[in-house]
């Protein structure tokens, strides 16, 4: 099964000004297009053809490492420009908002801890919410890891590679994660994919 990169699911302009045009461009058709070019070049002629993205990731961690960082960036990415709308971030209801509550003891603690772990992550990598035994953790990664190869599933993730946020906060890392959680983020999507996970 060849990646393909998807369309983005709003306009280039649509997330400004927590996330310009400019940005959108190269993250996604510079960026994301490279992993999926990359990833179907390394893909051909190995085990791992055929098989889904996830079905690749967790196939390919440890044992091929071109491979997995492009199938990893390539899944992250996937998510990421759904994990994100206009108008999005503020409170998360329902399932996610009980789920977050009960595991960090309040939303403002399950933000910060989140804050936090992309603020920390030193690097290249990702922050996330994801779902391991039946609790939402934190986690970070380096480069294109995910928590998919950790056991977990995944529910919110932040790109924390630089040509995420370069353009729009220079070196204020903290300051994106903020808008992003406050500005950004499709709570909906979230909900659905913690919804699943938790079955």
């Amino acid at each position: 099964m060849a990646f393909t990169l998807p369309e983005l699911p709003y306009s280039y302009d649509a997330l400004s000004p927590y996330m310009s045009k400019e940005t959108l461009e190269f993250h996604h058709d510079k960026h994301h297009q490279a992993y999926v070019t990359n990833g179907n070049n390394l893909l051909k002629g190995t085990e791992f053809e055929g098989q889904s993205v996830e079905e690749v990731v967790k196939g390919s961690f440890g044992k091929n490492q071109g491979l997995f960082n492009n199938a990893g960036q390539h899944y992250n990415h996937l998510h990421f420009w759904q994990w994100m709308k206009p108008n999005g971030g503020g409170k998360p209801s329902g399932a996610v908002e009980k789920a977050l509550t009960d595991s960090f003891g309040s939303l403002e603690a399950a933000h910060k801890a989140f804050i936090d772990a992309g603020t920390t992550q030193f690097g290249s990598g990702w922050a996330w919410f994801a779902v391991k035994d039946g609790k939402v953790e934190v986690m970070k990664t380096p480069n294109g890891e995910n928590p998919l190869v950790h056991g977990a599933s995944p529910i919110l993730g932040v790109d924390v590679w630089e040509h995420s946020y370069y353009i729009d906060y220079r070196n204020r890392r903290p300051d994106y994660l903020k808008a992003f959680l406050e500005n950004l983020v499709n709570w909906d999507h979230v909900d659905e994919l913690y919804q699943a996970a938790a079955k």
